[in-house]
């Protein structure tokens, strides 16, 4: 029979279990993200966290979620936007938290359901689809963008007088195709 887990070694399998649910990372390992050690990296993060909580005493979520954006910045190349990360980091300190006060059986409890959460799937990173027909695609948005981009004549509110230094603005860009199918972008004359 198996000893039981000490808090710490628990704290590290909640870390692990956090950490493999993570969408952002799941995407960053399975993509290759860190290079070719990126299952590694992952791996090694988990002992990482643990550690950081270990030797840093009362941490504020905010620290946590900056420990692990520069994590995944410096061994991912990922900048994490998705909002997660106060979601993991708040996770993350709420078991340790909980492994402090000696709250084991919650954790076990807490850690088997992400561990069912992580048998269901792994996030996907989705490539943009680009549609059959390129030529409709190009001429739409050329049309959307030169919609976009006249702005009209904007009525002068203040007066008209100028100050000596004060040169006219430039006239918004004006778009073209050139004969290679190339937008060219003018100003308006």
């Amino acid at each position: 029979m198996d000893a039981p887990l000490t808090a710490r070694e628990l704290f590290t399998e909640a870390v692990r279990a956090v950490l493999e649910t993570w969408p952002v990372l799941q995407i960053a390992v399975d993509n290759g993200f860190g290079g070719v050690h990126s299952q590694q990296k992952a791996n090694w993060m988990v002992d990482v966290v643990q550690q950081y909580f270990r030797e840093n005493n009362n941490l504020e979520q905010y620290e946590v979620e900056d420990f692990l954006a520069d994590l995944m910045n410096n061994e991912f190349d990922t900048v994490v936007d998705d909002g997660s990360l106060p979601q993991v980091a708040l996770q993350v300190s709420q078991f340790f938290k909980q492994c402090e006060q000696g709250k084991l059986s919650e954790v076990k409890g807490q850690i088997a359901k992400l561990s069912q959460k992580k048998a269901t799937g792994r996030a996907k990173a989705t490539p943009v689809q680009t549609p059959a027909n390129e030529e409709e695609s190009e001429e739409e948005e050329e049309e959307e963008g030169a919609e976009a981009m006249d702005c009209g004549e904007a009525t002068e509110t203040k007066s008209s007088a100028k100050l000596p230094n004060e040169q006219d603005p430039p006239s918004p860009p004006s778009a073209g195709q050139d004969e290679d199918g190339w937008t060219v972008v003018r100003r308006k004359k």
